[in-house]
C-alpha cells in the first residue's frame, strides 16, 4: 500500500468540505480532499436548489396551464422534470467549476475508512494526516423492506432522473422536501397523498401555526398524519396503509431524511467517542470531537442539515484543523423555511423551548394585511416570542405568503438582540408583507410587563431627540 503525508485530510467534497478546503488553503497547508461519490453538494445536486425548480415550474403551471380533473394542473410532466434537471445541472456545474474541477492531485476519487486516528485507508493508498475533517455528508432513508419494489420507490435522490412522473403518488416523510416535492408534485397534476407517522408537519412545533398549516396544505393534497405506513405489491402498482385509511398508487417517495455517511468510516478505529446516533461527540462552537485531531462538519452531524449551516461548520472546523490552538465560534440564529405555497418558518427559538410565564406571543393572520390582500395570498397565521419582561424578541414560527422574508427579517434582528419596541422603530413600507410583522410587535408590546422606570416614546416607532 503507498502512503501520502498531509497536514490536513477531508473527507467528502460537499459544502462543508469545500468551505473547510478553503481555509485549509488560506493557511497554506497540504491537504486531500476524499470523496467517491458524484461531485457537488447535496443542494445543487438533489437538495433545495432542483426542490426550488420544480416548485417554480409548478407555479408556472398552476398559473398558465389548464385545470385538469385532478384538480391540479395539465402540465408535461416530463418536459418539466427536463427543465428542472436543466436548472440542476446548470448550478451543480458551476460548483464544480469553482472547485474540485480545477483540482489535481489533491482531490483523492475513492472512499475514505479510518486505520488509526490520524491514518486513513483510501483504496490501494494509506493518507497520513496531523488532522482529519469528517464532512461525508448524508444518503436517503429507506426501510429495507421496501426496497423491493425497486423503481417504484423513489427518493429525494432519485425524483428528479425520472423521465416522467405517474398519474398517482404517495409522498411519505412530510418534512421541508417532502412536503415541498409533494405540494409542487400536486400543482403539476400528480394525485398525491400525503403520509407522516408523526402529527405535525414541517416540523411546526406551535399548535397554533400547526393546526392552521395542516388546514391550509391540506388542500393541496390529503395528509395522513399520526400513523405509520405500510406498503405492499398491488398489480404492479403500490398499496399504501396509515391506520385506517389505504390507497393505491403508482409510485411513493420516501422522504423520511437522510442519515450521515459515517457508517461506511470505520470509526471503531479513530478513537473518538461517539453518541446513540453513532455521530461524534463533538463541540459545536469547535466542531472538534473529544480532545482529538478530528473534526465534523455539515450534514453528517445530523443537526442544522442546511447550506449556510454547513458553510459555518465547514469553515469552523477547516479553520481549526490547521491551528494548533483550537478557537470557538458563536453560531448563527437558527432558520428553518419551507417553501412550500404559503411558505412555512421557523425562527430563533421554538416555542417548546421557552417558559411560558416568561413568554408573550404576538400573532397576526392576513387578511387585513394590504399585500397579502392585493396578492389574494391572507391564508395563514405569525406567531412571534418575546421576554415578557424586557420585550426582547426570541423566536417565531408562522405559515405565511412570502414568510421567507419575514424569517430573514426576523432572524437578523433576533441575532441582534432586539426588543419590540427597537422593532417597531424601523420602517414598514406600505404596502409589503412586512407590515404584518409590525401588527405583531405592536401586540407583543401590548403584553408586556415593563417596570413603571420605563419610559415610553410619546409617539409609537419614533425616539424623541434630546
Amino acid at each position: 500500500m503507498s502512503e501520502i503525508v498531509v497536514d490536513v485530510a477531508i473527507i467528502g467534497a460537499g459544502t462543508a468540505g469545500l468551505n473547510a478546503m478553503g481555509q485549509v488553503r488560506r493557511a497554506k497547508k497540504s491537504f486531500v480532499l476524499i470523496d467517491g461519490g458524484p461531485l457537488g453538494t447535496t443542494c445543487a445536486r438533489v437538495g433545495c436548489m432542483p426542490s426550488k425548480s420544480l416548485i417554480q415550474m409548478a407555479h408556472f403551471g398552476r398559473v398558465h396551464a389548464p385545470a385538469s380533473d385532478a384538480g391540479g394542473t395539465s402540465v408535461a410532466l416530463a418536459a418539466v422534470l427536463e427543465r428542472v434537471r436543466a436548472h440542476r445541472d446548470l448550478l451543480t456545474g458551476r460548483v464544480k467549476a469553482k472547485s474540485t474541477d480545477k483540482m489535481g492531485s489533491e482531490l483523492m476519487r475513492g472512499h475514505a475508512k479510518f486505520i488509526e486516528p490520524n491514518r486513513l485507508q483510501v483504496g490501494d493508498t494509506s493518507v497520513r494526516a496531523g488532522s482529519v475533517v469528517i464532512a461525508c455528508g448524508t444518503r436517503p432513508i429507506v426501510p429495507a423492506a421496501w426496497e423491493k419494489f425497486g423503481d417504484r420507490l423513489l427518493t429525494t435522490d432519485s425524483i428528479f432522473e425520472q423521465d416522467d412522473l405517474p398519474s398517482s403518488m404517495a409522498v411519505i416523510g412530510l418534512g421541508v422536501i417532502g412536503l415541498e416535492i409533494g405540494q409542487a408534485l400536486s400543482n403539476l397534476g400528480v394525485k398525491v397523498t400525503g403520509v407522516d407517522m408523526l402529527e405535525t408537519i414541517a416540523g411546526i412545533d406551535d399548535p397554533a401555526v400547526r393546526d392552521v398549516a395542516i388546514e391550509v396544505m391540506g388542500r393541496s393534497m390529503p395528509l395522513w398524519l399520526g400513523a405509520g405506513a405500510e406498503l405492499s405489491a398491488a398489480d404492479g402498482q403500490i398499496a399504501l396503509k396509515c391506520g385506517k385509511r389505504q390507497v393505491v398508487v403508482d409510485k411513493v417517495l420516501a422522504s423520511m431524511g437522510r442519515a450521515s455517511n459515517l457508517s461506511s468510516l470505520a470509526l471503531e478505529n479513530a478513537g473518538v467517542q461517539l453518541d446513540e446516533r453513532g455521530v461524534p461527540v463533538h463541540d459545536p462552537h469547535t466542531m472538534r470531537c473529544g480532545d482529538s485531531r478530528i473534526f465534523i462538519a455539515g450534514d453528517a452531524t445530523g443537526d442544522r442539515q442546511i447550506l449556510h449551516e454547513a458553510a459555518d461548520e465547514g469553515r469552523i472546523a477547516g479553520f481549526n484543523s490547521v491551528n494548533e490552538q483550537v478557537a470557538a465560534f458563536a453560531r448563527k440564529i437558527p432558520v428553518a423555511i419551507t417553501f412550500s405555497d404559503p411558505n412555512i418558518c421557523a425562527v430563533g427559538a421554538r416555542l417548546t423551548e421557552l417558559e411560558s410565564e416568561n413568554t408573550v406571543i404576538g400573532q397576526t393572520g392576513f387578511k387585513a394585511v394590504g399585500r397579502a390582500v392585493t396578492m389574494e395570498e391572507t391564508e395563514g397565521l405569525l406567531r412571534v416570542y418575546a421576554d415578557k419582561r424586557s420585550g426582547v424578541v426570541l423566536g417565531a414560527s408562522m405559515i405565511a405568503p412570502r414568510g421567507e422574508h419575514l424569517a430573514q427579517l426576523l432572524a437578523w434582528s433576533i441575532g441582534n438582540g432586539e426588543t419590540a419596541q427597537v422593532m417597531l422603530c424601523k420602517p414598514f413600507y406600505h404596502p409589503t408583507i412586512e407590515e404584518a410583522l409590525q401588527g405583531v410587535l405592536r401586540d407583543i408590546k401590548s403584553k408586556l410587563a415593563l417596570p413603571a422606570s420605563a419610559t415610553p416614546s410619546p409617539i409609537e416607532g419614533l425616539h424623541p431627540l434630546v
